[in-house]
């Protein structure tokens, strides 16, 4: 992978100075979907793909961006001051927006660069993609420039960059996930206030698939800040009968006996959803403490049908995925995993079951959509690193 990063890189920009090397993962969540900005708990693990970039500082203000993934676009500039979202500039606005973001935050970066990305993450896949550069580039500045930030911090700055340049209204999750990441762990993260903890994966006979739908989507222009609206709306209307902050503080016999106040019957089953996805979360970790894989597995099935009845986010697609899983031997469980509207499922199959899960459920989603899905066999990896 370096020597080919290195390569293209020389043949991009040139061949004099310094050039360093850089990777941050992709991310899969687990279980606890839309629940990152409704103040609950979530539980992501990084992995072993994701973005590489090579990078070299320049001698002006001008940022140079390249990616091996879409080569047709060649070179996109930029003036390090001054940083605006243009719609011309497509992919280079995810790295340009976490330079914006670092910057309103107060850090000086005042010299341009020249960077070459290259992900082996599915692109609009729901592995997050787009976080992964977004930290990737944090990373990088705060390799480059010395800056006395953290990891945390990185993921922050991020999500503020996602949010105010890029205007999705994404929570913490995914940028956390990747800044985060720890090999062969997933993250329980309560979103609320960023505590979390490490909780080992350990599935001696089991593996973790992800089948990649290939439906574009593109989560500016999705129905997912219009999601997190309807959240909002419901919140409001609940703490006119209880005192709370966010949906993730109910649990599940709170929220029946108050659902009564939120006015909107949609809004209702979106408020429904972070709350019990919330608990499923929860006890989905207790269930992995507990070594009981096939109730987690359980749990993860719930979250779908949630997902897919109350917050209406999976799609013909997806749901297809799922339900041709379910039927599968040796599916412990499955489910859509990221935001929804096309992308991924994650599923847990039996080790010897994998090759023939692939095959059934592969030909049941060409059959019934019309083309092909892909998967991917997972191992979960660390976060952010410099590759030397």
């Amino acid at each position: 992978m370096k020597s080919k990063l290195l390569q293209k890189f020389n043949e991009v920009f040139g061949a004099d100075g310094e050039v360093r090397l850089f990777f941050a993962p992709g991310r899969v969540n687990l279980i606890g979907e839309h629940t990152d900005y409704n103040g609950g708990h979530v539980f992501p693990s990084a992995l072993t793909i994701g973005t590489y970039a090579a990078v070299r500082l320049n001698q002006d203000k001008t940022l140079r961006f390249y990616s091996m993934n879409f080569e047709n676009l060649g070179v996109i500039t930029s003036s390090v001051e001054g940083l605006v979202n243009k719609t011309e500039d497509d992919w280079a606005n995810y790295p340009k927006g976490t330079i914006w973001a670092f910057k309103q935050k107060g850090y000086s970066i005042e010299q341009g660069m020249d960077v070459l990305y290259y992900g082996n993450i599915p692109n609009q896949s729901g592995l997050s993609s787009s976080a992964s550069i977004e930290v990737l580039t944090g990373y990088i500045l705060k390799e480059l420039f010395q800056l006395d930030i953290d990891l945390t911090q990185i993921a922050l700055i991020s999500q503020f960059a996602e949010n105010k340049f890029i205007g999705v209204s994404c929570g913490i999750m995914d940028q956390f996930a990747i800044a985060m990441g720890k090999a062969d762990h997933a993250i329980f993260l309560d979103t609320s206030d960023l505590s979390y903890e490490y909780a080992p994966i350990k599935l001696p006979n089991a593996k973790i698939v992800i089948a990649c739908s290939n439906k574009k989507r593109g989560l500016g222009d999705s129905k997912y800040n219009e999601r997190r609206k309807e959240c909002e709306d419901a919140l409001k209307d609940l703490q006119s009968v209880v005192k709370i902050n966010s949906l993730g503080e109910l649990t599940e016999d709170e929220f029946e006996a108050n659902k009564g106040a939120i006015k909107n019957p949609v809004q209702c089953k979106r408020a429904k959803h972070a709350v019990y996805e919330n608990q499923r979360t929860i006890k989905a970790i207790q269930a992995l403490k507990e070594n009981k894989i096939k109730e987690f597995g359980e749990l993860m099935n719930a979250s779908h049908v949630s997902l897919r009845d109350d917050y209406e986010v999976t799609g013909i697609e997806l749901d297809t995925l799922v339900e041709a899983s379910w039927k599968q031997d040796g599916v412990i469980g499955s489910r859509m995993t990221g935001a929804g509207f096309g992308g991924c499922t994650v599923s847990i199959v039996e080790n010897d079951k994998v090759d023939r899960f692939i095959e059934e459920v592969g030909k049941t989603y060409e059959t019934k959509i019309g083309y092909k899905a892909d998967f991917y066999i997972v191992d979960i990896g660390n976060g952010p690193f410099e590759l030397v």
